[in-house]
């Protein structure tokens, strides 16, 4: 459990959101990841359902909120595991991650089976023989790449597409647990440097950053990780040093909203504006949200928002899309007017939410407590 202090160092009523382990919860990055989960489910569901260049398409780069959340989860892994390591081995570590992560992992791929096998209006769209829908399951239970299925955009994690993201998070948390953890900041630093000069190259190259979910561009999928999952790490290692605006919760999620819905850019004297804005916003924007956000209160009347919308945010990122294409073979396949599809999709907000937050209450924290105790291990901040 949370605990919260109320006696700030100067003797003033402050809240102090607490973790088990004793650390100050940064309450505020909990909302902005929140923010960020509700503004790629508009994503998906406008843009699978309108088309991806019409006056309808929303939230044009919120696909960048897959690079955000890596951010954040370097941010926060540092911050919950770098003192714990004389007192928890390896072992220990991808345990606490496996009991965090993968219990919603199974949920995704379950809800992705059933809304694929019961889409009302899959019918001609979902086409797969059963032996290899079984096995796109069991490679989704996982967490591994799973076999294109027909209507699902040849994804690698054709049940529930989103899981590749969560497929990269595994292995930065590999990659931090064995290499990562052991490097000094200027490593870290020098890591980012570079990789950041190669995602600056593939942007302009492609013309933006929207890849790696498929297999076309999987390739993508560890560029997209090493740059940002490694800049959180950084950024914590170093944020003593570096000046600490604090900026509330509705200002920063009001600039991802504006980040995530700036127009396509053009192409012009051999670039592509579009994919330079996506790496700039990589680079140096959501450095700048992650570091404000840190150090930034929530205050007694947001914090109840913000730890809400931190723990809504991964169950509703891992299972919506289920029901997103549902609503875009509706779309597709009975061609309804505007305001219809329109009325259905705003009906889907407040669903999927009620959705994810049914799963986090009744099975995502009771599993995750059970095995917490099964296994005798103390909750850290992440």
């Amino acid at each position: 459990m949370n605990d919260v202090s109320t006696l700030g160092q100067t003797g003033s009523a402050v809240r102090v959101d607490r973790t088990s382990t004793g650390k100050e919860h940064f309450e505020v990055l909990d909302g902005l990841r929140g923010s960020a989960a509700i503004l790629i489910v508009i994503f998906h569901v406008f843009n699978y359902s309108f088309g991806w260049d019409t006056p309808l398409s929303l939230m044009h780069h919120a696909y960048l909120a897959v690079d955000f959340f890596f951010g954040l989860s370097g941010f926060v892994v540092a911050y919950a595991y770098d003192d714990r390591w004389t007192r928890m081995s390896t072992l220990q570590f991808f345990r606490i991650r496996l009991i965090r992560l993968h219990p919603l992992v199974l949920v995704g791929a379950t809800f992705g089976l059933l809304g694929y096998l019961f889409d009302p209006f899959g019918k001609g769209i979902n086409h797969t023989s059963a032996p290899m829908l079984l096995l796109a399951y069991v490679t989704s239970l996982l967490l591994l790449p799973s076999p294109p299925v027909g209507g699902r955009q040849n994804e690698s994690q054709a049940l529930n597409g989103p899981a590749w993201s969560l497929m990269q998070e595994y292995l930065g948390n590999i990659a931090y647990a064995l290499i990562l953890r052991r490097l000094r900041a200027l490593t870290l630093g020098i890591i980012f440097g570079v990789s950041g000069l190669l995602l600056i190259w593939t942007a302009n190259m492609k013309g933006s950053l929207d890849g790696g979910w498929g297999y076309p561009e999987i390739w993508m999928a560890p560029l997209r990780l090493t740059v940002s999952f490694v800049m959180g790490l950084w950024l914590y290692r170093i944020q003593a040093r570096i000046r600490r605006p604090k900026i509330g919760l509705l200002v920063l999620s009001i600039l991802l909203v504006v980040i995530f819905q700036a127009p396509k850019l053009p192409n012009a004297g051999g670039l592509s504006f579009n994919g330079l804005y996506d790496a700039a916003c990589v680079l140096f924007l959501f450095p700048l949200i992650i570091i404000c956000g840190a150090h930034s209160d929530a205050g007694a009347g947001m914090m109840r928002l913000c730890k809400f919308s931190g723990r809504l945010s991964y169950p509703l990122y891992i299972t919506h899309i289920a029901f997103v294409y549902i609503i875009a073979n509706f779309a597709h396949t009975r061609h309804p007017s505007k305001s219809v599809l329109l009325t259905y999709i705003f009906l889907l907000l407040p669903f999927v939410i009620a959705v994810a937050w049914l799963v986090l209450k009744y099975f995502d924290e009771p599993v995750r407590a059970w095995l917490t105790r099964r296994y005798g291990i103390k909750r850290a901040a992440a």
